[in-house]
């Protein structure tokens, strides 16, 4: 009797920890969301493609984001790419180039710029948007927070993420298929301190087995807190958002 008892009561606690333990990994998704970035930001950055042979491509480019699923932004440089500007919301993204004249409807997993990061990278939401933790591993300094898509939308279907303890901020970043198949992974370093309690890393790298060779670079040059209307976030506004750099 006693036996059967332990037994019932270890089920018990098994089947109790299981949702807790769910639970404490959404939170660090979550956790990891806001240390990255405001819910609400406007934000500089540059994009370096660098090809096999050592030749560079780099791009300026102004984002704005408004709460968890809209974001927008526009090319500051090269010259022959200034004003080119895009928007995401949700799942759903366009480009707009000013000589064609109304926006063109963009993937996921296509780049508008070339390289190894897609517009799914380029025009990121936050990560608990867009997938479940499923499991948190304990590996020391570092947690591996292990990740599923939502939906089938989602461009990449698992995220394995590495975490640092004591920033709750991500280090490296694998990029699976259903099937774990690396599709890429991203490296976050140099953590920078952008003011108004914003500390975080200022390059993001990213390379895959899928482009041998290649490499793009993402350097932070400014993330603040803003509010921006939500008509900036429309496809009648993308010709317009010049208008927004201070």
């Amino acid at each position: 009797m006693n036996r059967r008892l332990t037994f019932l009561l270890a089920s018990c606690m098994l089947f109790i920890a299981a949702p807790l333990y769910a639970v404490e990994g959404t939170e660090l998704l979550q956790q990891i969301d806001r240390n990255l970035n405001p819910e609400s930001f406007e934000s500089y950055r540059k994009i370096i493609n660098i090809e096999p042979n050592g030749r560079k491509k780099e791009y300026i480019y102004f984002t704005a984001k408004k709460g968890k699923d809209k974001i927008a932004g526009l090319f500051l440089a090269p010259a022959s790419d200034k004003g080119r500007s895009t928007i995401r919301l949700g799942d759903n993204m366009w480009l707009y180039v000013p000589n064609v004249g109304k926006p063109i409807r963009i993937t996921s997993l296509q780049s508008v710029i070339g390289g190894v990061f897609n517009n799914a990278d380029i025009l990121a939401l936050d990560y608990s948007v867009e997938y479940n933790a499923e499991k948190v591993e304990d590996l020391g300094n570092e947690y591996l927070l292990c990740c599923k898509a939502k939906t089938k939308t989602v461009a990449y279907d698992r995220l394995k993420i590495w975490v640092d303890k004591s920033k709750i901020l991500p280090t490296k970043i694998e990029c699976l298929t259903e099937a774990e198949m690396l599709i890429k992974t991203l490296y976050f370093k140099d953590t920078k301190d952008f003011g108004g309690g914003i500390v975080r890393p200022s390059i993001i790298e990213t390379d895959s087995p899928l482009y041998k060779g290649y490499k793009s670079v993402m350097i932070f040059a400014k993330i603040a807190k803003r509010e921006f209307s939500d008509e900036v976030f429309t496809l009648t506004f993308m010709p317009n958002m010049e208008s927004l750099l201070k």
